[in-house]
């Protein structure tokens, strides 16, 4: 499997996706790991940020799909790219400030499938989209404050022209992005509107749904929702599967 098999979906990695190489003088990638500061960063710059939450978005697609997606449900990071390069250049029009495009992957990886991640990994990184990855080690062992952290420091460092962060986690990032979109910052949540009602409801925040951009999905997702079922009904998938239960903590459940 080559690079260019990877990133427009047809290999055979868990996550799949691309991102486009960046035109001279664009961007569509992190700088650095999210502990460090942009390399070279100057307060002209403002940044239009994309974090992907990789493990949430995963789960919500395996829901969608019943099960592991196929190259045809893979999402196409080359066309979310293009996206976020056409949507930052809108930003940079009337700016007295230079607009930058940057986009960071967030990943867990468990133990065992480094080798199976790894080839998503570097070609995402090849292309231009930084890549955090952690090791998944419990349930604690998620990514949404290194997400978080990741933010506010490029907030607060040269600064924000945008931001859109691609998760359904409304409990980790409703918060802090209704402050951000509050503070004047255009903010979007990307992701699936059946698991992302937080946002979608949303007065502040504006949501987009990951299959209305262009591209991103070669083909319609199956989906179904309890909005829409068809009149012979529908099954609907858990999100993960029960014998995670083993290792819950004691109070959670459902009433």
């Amino acid at each position: 499997m080559d690079v260019a098999e990877i990133m427009r979906g047809t290999g055979d990695e868990p996550h799949g996706g691309s991102a486009p190489a960046p035109n001279p003088g664009s961007t569509v990638a992190g700088h650095g790991d999210v502990a460090s500061p942009v390399p070279g960063g100057t307060s002209d710059v403002r940044r239009v940020l994309l974090v992907w939450d990789a493990p949430n978005l995963d789960m919500g697609l395996g829901a969608i799909l019943g099960g592991r997606p196929t190259a045809a449900y893979r999402p196409r990071f080359d066309a979310l790219g293009r996206w976020l390069l056409a949507r930052s250049a809108e930003l940079s029009v009337g700016s007295v400030h230079r607009v930058e495009a940057e986009a960071t992957v967030f990943t867990n990886i468990a133990p065992g499938t480094a080798d199976v991640v790894r080839p998503w990994v570097e070609a995402l990184r090849n292309v231009g989209y930084a890549v955090f990855a952690k090791p998944k080690i419990d349930e604690d062992s998620d990514v949404d404050s290194d997400m978080l952290a990741h933010i506010e420091l490029r907030r607060r460092g040269a600064g924000l022209a945008g931001i859109m962060v691609a998760s359904a986690d409304g409990q980790a990032f409703r918060e802090p992005l209704e402050e951000i979109a509050a503070a004047g910052v255009p903010v979007q949540v990307l992701g699936f509107r059946e698991h992302a009602s937080w946002a979608v409801t949303s007065d502040i925040l504006e949501f987009i749904d990951l299959e209305d951009i262009p591209g991103v999905f070669r083909e319609p997702l199956p989906r179904v929702s309890l909005d829409s079922l068809p009149e012979e009904g529908a099954w609907l998938q858990p999100f993960r599967p029960l014998s995670a239960l083993l290792a819950s903590r004691p109070a959670q459940g459902v009433a």
